[in-house]
Protein backbone atom coordinates (compact mmCIF):
# COMPACT_ATOMS: atom_id res chain seq x y z
CA UNK A 1 0.00 0.00 0.00
CA UNK A 2 1.41 3.06 -1.14
CA UNK A 3 0.78 6.84 1.03
CA UNK A 4 -2.07 8.73 1.02
CA UNK A 5 -3.55 7.19 -2.52
CA UNK A 6 -6.03 9.13 -3.91
CA UNK A 7 -7.89 8.77 -7.04
CA UNK A 8 -10.23 10.73 -8.82
CA UNK A 9 -13.13 9.18 -11.13
CA UNK A 10 -15.97 10.56 -12.88
CA UNK A 11 -18.85 8.81 -12.28
CA UNK A 12 -22.61 9.72 -13.77
CA UNK A 13 -24.89 11.99 -11.50
CA UNK A 14 -28.19 12.79 -12.20
CA UNK A 15 -30.55 14.92 -10.37
CA UNK A 16 -34.19 12.86 -8.97
CA UNK A 17 -36.67 14.56 -9.59
CA UNK A 18 -37.50 18.37 -11.17
CA UNK A 19 -39.28 21.00 -10.59
CA UNK A 20 -39.39 23.92 -8.05
CA UNK A 21 -40.02 22.28 -4.82
CA UNK A 22 -37.53 20.67 -2.57
CA UNK A 23 -36.41 17.13 -1.76
CA UNK A 24 -34.10 15.71 0.74
CA UNK A 25 -34.21 11.90 2.90
CA UNK A 26 -31.74 13.08 5.76
CA UNK A 27 -29.04 10.83 7.30
CA UNK A 28 -26.41 8.98 6.53
CA UNK A 29 -27.18 5.87 8.52
CA UNK A 30 -30.01 3.59 6.60
CA UNK A 31 -30.75 3.22 2.54
CA UNK A 32 -33.69 5.06 1.20
CA UNK A 33 -33.97 2.92 -1.55
CA UNK A 34 -36.79 0.02 -0.77
CA UNK A 35 -35.91 -3.84 -1.37
CA UNK A 36 -36.10 -4.08 -4.57
CA UNK A 37 -34.88 -0.98 -5.93
CA UNK A 38 -37.82 0.90 -7.58
CA UNK A 39 -38.80 3.15 -4.60
CA UNK A 40 -36.77 5.97 -2.75
CA UNK A 41 -37.52 7.97 -0.07
CA UNK A 42 -37.77 11.40 0.47
CA UNK A 43 -39.29 14.52 2.34
CA UNK A 44 -40.72 17.20 0.12
CA UNK A 45 -40.87 20.89 0.86
CA UNK A 46 -41.31 23.99 -0.26
CA UNK A 47 -37.96 25.86 0.37
CA UNK A 48 -34.14 25.16 0.80
CA UNK A 49 -33.41 26.59 3.87
CA UNK A 50 -36.14 28.15 7.03
CA UNK A 51 -36.07 28.10 10.53
CA UNK A 52 -38.08 25.32 11.71
CA UNK A 53 -40.68 25.40 13.69
CA UNK A 54 -43.68 23.07 15.51
CA UNK A 55 -46.05 24.33 12.41
CA UNK A 56 -43.43 23.49 9.59
CA UNK A 57 -44.56 20.62 7.39
CA UNK A 58 -42.98 18.14 5.19
CA UNK A 59 -44.17 15.78 2.58
CA UNK A 60 -43.42 12.40 3.22
CA UNK A 61 -43.07 9.79 0.18
CA UNK A 62 -41.23 8.21 -2.20
CA UNK A 63 -39.63 8.86 -6.12
CA UNK A 64 -41.05 5.66 -8.42
CA UNK A 65 -37.68 5.43 -10.31
CA UNK A 66 -39.53 2.80 -12.66
CA UNK A 67 -41.84 5.65 -13.48
CA UNK A 68 -40.06 8.79 -14.71
CA UNK A 69 -38.69 9.43 -11.27
CA UNK A 70 -42.09 10.90 -10.30
CA UNK A 71 -42.74 11.77 -6.84
CA UNK A 72 -46.00 9.99 -4.61
CA UNK A 73 -46.75 12.59 -1.38
CA UNK A 74 -48.29 9.63 0.81
CA UNK A 75 -48.42 11.70 4.05
CA UNK A 76 -47.57 14.66 5.94
CA UNK A 77 -45.16 15.71 9.00
CA UNK A 78 -44.13 18.53 11.51
CA UNK A 79 -42.10 16.33 13.30
CA UNK A 80 -38.61 16.53 11.49
CA UNK A 81 -35.62 18.55 11.32
CA UNK A 82 -33.03 19.38 8.26
CA UNK A 83 -30.05 16.73 9.54
CA UNK A 84 -33.04 13.55 9.81
CA UNK A 85 -35.86 14.26 7.98
CA UNK A 86 -38.44 12.65 10.25
CA UNK A 87 -36.25 9.46 10.68
CA UNK A 88 -37.85 7.84 7.28
CA UNK A 89 -37.11 4.09 6.97
CA UNK A 90 -38.48 1.05 5.10
CA UNK A 91 -39.30 -1.97 7.47
CA UNK A 92 -37.88 -5.00 5.63
CA UNK A 93 -39.18 -7.48 8.15
CA UNK A 94 -42.55 -6.92 7.49
CA UNK A 95 -44.53 -8.03 4.49
CA UNK A 96 -44.95 -6.05 1.38
CA UNK A 97 -43.42 -2.43 1.50
CA UNK A 98 -43.43 -0.82 4.86
CA UNK A 99 -42.03 2.40 5.96
CA UNK A 100 -41.79 4.11 9.04
CA UNK A 101 -41.47 7.77 9.82
CA UNK A 102 -42.06 10.97 12.85
CA UNK A 103 -45.20 12.80 13.50
CA UNK A 104 -46.64 14.66 15.68
CA UNK A 105 -49.86 14.56 17.13
CA UNK A 106 -52.63 15.25 19.77
CA UNK A 107 -52.11 12.26 22.29
CA UNK A 108 -51.50 14.14 25.66
CA UNK A 109 -51.01 10.71 27.37
CA UNK A 110 -48.19 9.20 25.17
CA UNK A 111 -44.81 9.41 27.08
CA UNK A 112 -43.64 11.98 25.54
CA UNK A 113 -46.96 13.88 24.77
CA UNK A 114 -47.62 15.37 21.35
CA UNK A 115 -45.22 12.79 19.60
CA UNK A 116 -45.76 9.46 18.08
CA UNK A 117 -44.77 7.48 14.87
CA UNK A 118 -46.73 6.05 11.94
CA UNK A 119 -46.45 3.46 9.70
CA UNK A 120 -47.41 3.57 6.56
CA UNK A 121 -48.33 0.41 3.91
CA UNK A 122 -47.40 1.07 0.64
CA UNK A 123 -49.48 -1.80 -1.09
CA UNK A 124 -52.71 -1.39 0.82
CA UNK A 125 -52.79 2.47 1.51
CA UNK A 126 -53.38 1.96 5.10
CA UNK A 127 -51.63 3.92 8.17
CA UNK A 128 -50.94 2.71 11.78
CA UNK A 129 -49.87 5.60 14.35
CA UNK A 130 -47.42 4.04 16.95
CA UNK A 131 -47.18 5.97 20.82
CA UNK A 132 -43.53 6.41 20.29
CA UNK A 133 -41.36 8.77 18.03
CA UNK A 134 -38.65 6.11 16.66
CA UNK A 135 -34.87 7.03 16.29
CA UNK A 136 -34.37 3.93 14.86
CA UNK A 137 -35.92 0.61 13.71
CA UNK A 138 -34.39 -2.76 13.72
CA UNK A 139 -33.46 -4.47 10.48
CA UNK A 140 -35.89 -7.61 11.19
CA UNK A 141 -38.89 -5.01 12.02
CA UNK A 142 -39.44 -6.18 15.70
CA UNK A 143 -38.48 -3.41 17.72
CA UNK A 144 -37.50 0.43 17.43
CA UNK A 145 -35.53 2.60 20.04
CA UNK A 146 -37.29 5.91 20.95
CA UNK A 147 -35.70 8.93 23.09
CA UNK A 148 -37.10 12.48 23.44
CA UNK A 149 -36.80 14.79 20.58
CA UNK A 150 -37.87 18.19 23.31
CA UNK A 151 -34.42 17.17 24.82
CA UNK A 152 -32.19 16.88 21.64
CA UNK A 153 -33.77 20.54 20.51
CA UNK A 154 -32.20 21.69 24.01
CA UNK A 155 -29.19 19.34 23.89
CA UNK A 156 -28.39 19.57 20.43
CA UNK A 157 -30.95 21.54 18.18
CA UNK A 158 -30.02 20.37 14.99
CA UNK A 159 -31.12 16.81 15.48
CA UNK A 160 -34.17 17.84 18.04
CA UNK A 161 -37.92 18.78 17.55
CA UNK A 162 -39.11 22.14 19.03
CA UNK A 163 -41.93 23.20 20.23
CA UNK A 164 -44.11 26.13 21.07
CA UNK A 165 -42.96 28.39 23.66
CA UNK A 166 -39.47 27.92 25.28
CA UNK A 167 -37.68 24.92 25.67
CA UNK A 168 -38.91 23.32 28.93
CA UNK A 169 -36.47 22.39 31.65
CA UNK A 170 -34.65 19.08 31.45
CA UNK A 171 -33.95 17.35 34.14
CA UNK A 172 -29.74 16.69 34.00
CA UNK A 173 -30.06 12.78 33.93
CA UNK A 174 -33.52 11.44 35.16
CA UNK A 175 -33.98 7.89 35.69
CA UNK A 176 -37.39 7.33 34.28
CA UNK A 177 -36.22 8.73 30.71
CA UNK A 178 -33.54 7.95 28.51
CA UNK A 179 -33.36 5.31 25.21
CA UNK A 180 -37.17 3.35 25.00
CA UNK A 181 -37.55 -0.14 23.68
CA UNK A 182 -40.99 -0.33 21.74
CA UNK A 183 -42.45 -3.02 20.23
CA UNK A 184 -43.53 -2.26 16.39
CA UNK A 185 -46.63 -4.63 16.37
CA UNK A 186 -48.13 -3.95 19.47
CA UNK A 187 -46.74 0.03 20.05
CA UNK A 188 -46.16 -1.47 23.71
CA UNK A 189 -42.65 -0.03 24.86
CA UNK A 190 -40.87 0.30 27.91
CA UNK A 191 -37.55 2.22 29.04
CA UNK A 192 -34.19 0.09 28.11
CA UNK A 193 -31.73 2.62 29.74
CA UNK A 194 -31.68 5.67 31.95
CA UNK A 195 -29.62 8.88 31.47
CA UNK A 196 -29.10 8.19 35.34
CA UNK A 197 -27.70 4.37 34.78
CA UNK A 198 -25.51 5.78 31.85
CA UNK A 199 -23.82 8.43 34.64
CA UNK A 200 -23.66 6.08 37.27
CA UNK A 201 -21.89 3.10 34.25
CA UNK A 202 -18.11 4.13 34.37
CA UNK A 203 -19.00 8.09 35.79
CA UNK A 204 -16.33 11.05 35.16
CA UNK A 205 -16.38 14.01 36.78
CA UNK A 206 -17.49 16.45 33.83
CA UNK A 207 -20.62 14.48 34.50
CA UNK A 208 -21.51 15.96 37.98
CA UNK A 209 -23.11 18.92 36.82
CA UNK A 210 -24.18 18.21 32.90
CA UNK A 211 -27.09 17.28 31.02
CA UNK A 212 -26.85 13.83 29.77
CA UNK A 213 -28.26 12.73 26.36
CA UNK A 214 -27.77 10.13 23.30
CA UNK A 215 -27.54 10.21 19.66
CA UNK A 216 -26.51 8.07 16.81
CA UNK A 217 -28.37 5.14 17.75
CA UNK A 218 -27.80 2.09 15.91
CA UNK A 219 -28.62 -1.85 15.88
CA UNK A 220 -26.42 -4.16 14.14
CA UNK A 221 -27.80 -6.50 11.08
CA UNK A 222 -28.95 -8.95 13.25
CA UNK A 223 -30.79 -6.83 15.71
CA UNK A 224 -28.94 -8.43 18.51
CA UNK A 225 -27.07 -5.90 19.40
CA UNK A 226 -27.09 -1.40 19.40
CA UNK A 227 -24.60 0.97 20.07
CA UNK A 228 -24.86 4.79 20.55
CA UNK A 229 -23.00 8.02 21.61
CA UNK A 230 -23.78 9.02 25.41
CA UNK A 231 -22.80 12.98 25.38
CA UNK A 232 -23.23 15.47 28.06
CA UNK A 233 -22.31 19.23 28.77
CA UNK A 234 -22.18 21.71 30.54
CA UNK A 235 -22.91 24.06 27.91
CA UNK A 236 -25.68 23.14 25.24
CA UNK A 237 -24.81 26.49 23.10
CA UNK A 238 -21.21 24.81 22.52
CA UNK A 239 -20.86 22.18 20.99
CA UNK A 240 -16.84 22.17 21.20
CA UNK A 241 -18.20 21.25 25.11
CA UNK A 242 -19.99 18.39 24.30
CA UNK A 243 -18.19 15.05 25.62
CA UNK A 244 -18.70 11.75 24.34
CA UNK A 245 -18.68 7.92 24.81
CA UNK A 246 -19.29 4.73 22.37
CA UNK A 247 -21.65 2.26 24.07
CA UNK A 248 -22.73 -0.93 23.01
CA UNK A 249 -25.39 -2.83 24.93
CA UNK A 250 -28.15 -5.66 24.23
CA UNK A 251 -31.72 -4.90 23.52
CA UNK A 252 -32.79 -6.12 26.71
CA UNK A 253 -30.61 -3.83 28.75
CA UNK A 254 -28.11 -6.30 29.68
CA UNK A 255 -24.02 -6.36 28.98
CA UNK A 256 -23.53 -2.86 28.44
CA UNK A 257 -19.93 -2.33 27.25
CA UNK A 258 -17.82 1.22 26.78
CA UNK A 259 -15.87 0.58 24.02
CA UNK A 260 -14.37 4.43 24.13
CA UNK A 261 -14.26 8.31 26.29
CA UNK A 262 -13.02 11.25 25.00
CA UNK A 263 -13.40 13.10 28.12
CA UNK A 264 -11.04 15.82 28.10
CA UNK A 265 -10.24 19.08 29.68
CA UNK A 266 -12.87 22.32 28.73
CA UNK A 267 -11.09 25.25 28.55
CA UNK A 268 -14.36 26.33 26.93
CA UNK A 269 -16.14 26.78 30.07
CA UNK A 270 -13.94 29.90 31.57
CA UNK A 271 -16.83 32.68 31.64
CA UNK A 272 -14.96 34.69 29.19
CA UNK A 273 -15.04 32.38 26.17
CA UNK A 274 -17.21 33.65 23.45
CA UNK A 275 -19.42 30.76 21.69
CA UNK A 276 -19.99 32.46 18.81
CA UNK A 277 -16.68 32.32 17.93
CA UNK A 278 -16.51 28.92 17.14
CA UNK A 279 -16.80 28.47 13.33
CA UNK A 280 -20.16 25.97 11.75
CA UNK A 281 -17.91 22.63 11.37
CA UNK A 282 -15.65 23.24 14.36
CA UNK A 283 -17.39 21.04 16.34
CA UNK A 284 -17.19 17.87 13.44
CA UNK A 285 -13.37 18.57 13.53
CA UNK A 286 -12.47 18.84 16.68
CA UNK A 287 -9.75 16.38 17.98
CA UNK A 288 -11.95 14.81 20.69
CA UNK A 289 -15.15 14.24 18.16
CA UNK A 290 -16.80 10.95 18.58
CA UNK A 291 -19.18 10.87 15.83
CA UNK A 292 -20.88 9.16 12.94
CA UNK A 293 -20.71 4.95 14.15
CA UNK A 294 -22.06 2.45 12.03
CA UNK A 295 -22.17 -1.28 12.43
CA UNK A 296 -20.22 -2.98 9.90
CA UNK A 297 -21.40 -6.12 10.50
CA UNK A 298 -22.53 -8.01 14.10
CA UNK A 299 -19.56 -7.32 15.97
CA UNK A 300 -17.51 -4.41 14.39
CA UNK A 301 -18.14 -0.80 14.43
CA UNK A 302 -16.60 2.11 12.39
CA UNK A 303 -16.46 5.39 13.72
CA UNK A 304 -14.81 8.65 13.70
CA UNK A 305 -12.90 9.73 16.76
CA UNK A 306 -9.44 9.61 18.99
CA UNK A 307 -8.42 6.03 20.29
CA UNK A 308 -4.81 5.95 22.40
CA UNK A 309 -4.21 9.98 22.06
CA UNK A 310 -5.17 9.83 17.87
CA UNK A 311 -8.07 10.93 15.76
CA UNK A 312 -8.83 8.41 13.00
CA UNK A 313 -11.59 6.27 11.30
CA UNK A 314 -11.39 3.45 13.66
CA UNK A 315 -12.83 0.04 13.07
CA UNK A 316 -13.75 -1.29 16.58
CA UNK A 317 -15.04 -4.77 18.03
CA UNK A 318 -17.97 -4.95 20.13
CA UNK A 319 -16.02 -6.27 23.22
CA UNK A 320 -14.42 -4.22 26.31
CA UNK A 321 -10.79 -4.02 25.42
CA UNK A 322 -11.07 -5.73 21.92
CA UNK A 323 -9.14 -4.73 19.07
CA UNK A 324 -8.92 -1.22 17.29
CA UNK A 325 -8.05 -0.53 14.14
CA UNK A 326 -7.16 2.51 12.29
CA UNK A 327 -8.65 2.69 9.09
CA UNK A 328 -7.24 4.73 6.42
CA UNK A 329 -4.58 6.66 8.40
CA UNK A 330 -2.57 8.93 5.84
CA UNK A 331 -6.30 8.66 3.30
CA UNK A 332 -9.31 9.33 5.86
CA UNK A 333 -8.10 12.08 7.44
CA UNK A 334 -10.92 13.89 8.57
CA UNK A 335 -14.71 13.40 10.00
CA UNK A 336 -17.18 12.17 7.68
CA UNK A 337 -20.19 9.86 7.22
CA UNK A 338 -19.38 6.38 6.63
CA UNK A 339 -20.83 3.61 5.62
CA UNK A 340 -19.88 -0.39 4.25
CA UNK A 341 -20.94 -1.48 1.04
CA UNK A 342 -24.55 -3.88 1.30
CA UNK A 343 -23.10 -6.45 -0.38
CA UNK A 344 -19.15 -6.28 0.12
CA UNK A 345 -17.48 -5.26 2.87
CA UNK A 346 -14.54 -4.39 0.60
CA UNK A 347 -16.21 -0.70 0.16
CA UNK A 348 -16.75 2.43 2.23
CA UNK A 349 -19.24 5.06 1.06
CA UNK A 350 -18.28 8.31 2.84
CA UNK A 351 -17.49 12.35 2.66
CA UNK A 352 -16.21 15.09 4.04
CA UNK A 353 -17.16 18.32 5.80
CA UNK A 354 -16.86 21.83 3.91
CA UNK A 355 -13.42 23.50 3.30
CA UNK A 356 -13.28 26.64 4.84
CA UNK A 357 -11.59 28.25 2.40
CA UNK A 358 -13.90 26.68 -0.49
CA UNK A 359 -16.97 25.25 0.60
CA UNK A 360 -16.45 21.98 -1.45
CA UNK A 361 -17.34 18.96 -0.11
CA UNK A 362 -15.69 15.25 -1.12
CA UNK A 363 -17.84 12.33 -2.11
CA UNK A 364 -15.70 9.16 -2.02
CA UNK A 365 -14.93 5.34 -1.41
CA UNK A 366 -12.85 3.61 -0.16
CA UNK A 367 -11.25 0.64 -1.21
CA UNK A 368 -10.19 -1.30 2.21
CA UNK A 369 -8.06 -3.71 0.71
CA UNK A 370 -6.37 -1.99 -1.31
CA UNK A 371 -6.27 1.61 1.00
CA UNK A 372 -7.43 3.13 -2.30
CA UNK A 373 -9.89 6.24 -1.87
CA UNK A 374 -11.90 7.09 -5.41
CA UNK A 375 -12.74 10.97 -5.07
CA UNK A 376 -16.31 10.67 -6.62
CA UNK A 377 -17.46 14.54 -6.92
CA UNK A 378 -16.95 17.58 -5.01
CA UNK A 379 -20.05 19.73 -4.21
CA UNK A 380 -20.05 23.40 -3.21
CA UNK A 381 -22.42 24.00 -0.12
CA UNK A 382 -23.75 28.11 0.87
CA UNK A 383 -21.23 28.88 3.69
CA UNK A 384 -24.25 30.86 5.02
CA UNK A 385 -26.18 27.86 6.33
CA UNK A 386 -26.15 27.51 9.37
CA UNK A 387 -25.97 24.50 12.02
CA UNK A 388 -29.14 23.56 12.30
CA UNK A 389 -30.48 23.98 8.39
CA UNK A 390 -26.89 22.81 6.76
CA UNK A 391 -27.17 20.25 3.97
CA UNK A 392 -24.30 17.60 4.41
CA UNK A 393 -23.94 15.09 1.54
CA UNK A 394 -25.03 11.89 4.32
CA UNK A 395 -24.66 9.42 1.44
CA UNK A 396 -26.50 5.89 1.21
CA UNK A 397 -25.60 2.87 -0.56
CA UNK A 398 -28.69 1.73 -3.04
CA UNK A 399 -29.49 -2.47 -1.88
CA UNK A 400 -27.70 -3.87 -4.61
CA UNK A 401 -24.52 -1.58 -3.63
CA UNK A 402 -23.98 -0.42 -7.61
CA UNK A 403 -25.27 3.27 -6.73
CA UNK A 404 -25.19 5.83 -3.60
CA UNK A 405 -27.98 9.15 -3.05
CA UNK A 406 -26.92 12.30 -1.56
CA UNK A 407 -28.20 15.42 -0.38
CA UNK A 408 -26.80 18.43 -1.77
CA UNK A 409 -27.38 22.22 -2.37
CA UNK A 410 -24.39 22.57 -5.13
CA UNK A 411 -27.65 23.98 -7.33
CA UNK A 412 -28.94 26.44 -4.94
CA UNK A 413 -32.34 23.55 -4.60
CA UNK A 414 -31.59 20.67 -1.77
CA UNK A 415 -32.26 17.80 -3.74
CA UNK A 416 -31.41 14.33 -4.00
CA UNK A 417 -28.94 12.89 -6.54
CA UNK A 418 -27.86 9.37 -7.42
CA UNK A 419 -24.74 7.84 -8.64
CA UNK A 420 -23.99 5.13 -10.42
CA UNK A 421 -20.45 3.41 -9.32
CA UNK A 422 -20.68 0.05 -10.34
CA UNK A 423 -17.60 0.82 -12.42
CA UNK A 424 -15.76 1.25 -9.30
CA UNK A 425 -17.09 -1.44 -7.00
CA UNK A 426 -17.02 -4.14 -9.75
CA UNK A 427 -20.29 -5.37 -9.00
CA UNK A 428 -21.08 -5.16 -13.04
CA UNK A 429 -25.02 -4.51 -14.05
CA UNK A 430 -24.30 -0.86 -14.56
CA UNK A 431 -27.83 1.18 -13.97
CA UNK A 432 -29.07 2.65 -17.13
CA UNK A 433 -29.19 6.95 -16.24
CA UNK A 434 -31.91 9.45 -17.74
CA UNK A 435 -31.14 12.17 -20.07
CA UNK A 436 -30.13 14.31 -17.37
CA UNK A 437 -27.08 12.16 -16.14
CA UNK A 438 -24.03 14.82 -16.14
CA UNK A 439 -20.87 13.10 -16.11
CA UNK A 440 -18.58 15.26 -13.57
CA UNK A 441 -15.53 16.00 -11.29
CA UNK A 442 -17.18 19.24 -9.37
CA UNK A 443 -20.20 21.33 -8.68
Amino acid sequence: MTNSPIASKAVPCRRIGTGPLHHFFGYYNKSNWDASGRYLLANQVPMMDADLTPDLVAEVGFFDLHDSDSYFSLGQTTAWNWQMGCQLQWLDGMPGHQFIYNVRTANKASFYPGFGSCIYNVDTKQVRQLPLPIYVAAPNSRYALCVDYRRLYITHETIGYGEHGPPRAMPHAPGDDGIHYMDLASGESHLLLSYRSLREFHPRVSMDRAIHWVSHIEINPASSRILFLHRWTERVKDETCFLHRLITVNPDGTDMRLLECSDHPLPQLADDFDPSAVGTFDYEKSEYQISHPLWMDDSHIIVWGPHNGEIHYHLYEDSEGGEVRVIGRDVLTENGHMTFSPTNKRWLLSDTYPDAATSQRILFLFDMESGLRHDLGSFYTDPDLRKENRCDLHPRWSRDGNQACIDSVHELQRQMYVLDVSHIVGTGGRTAVASNTRIFDKF
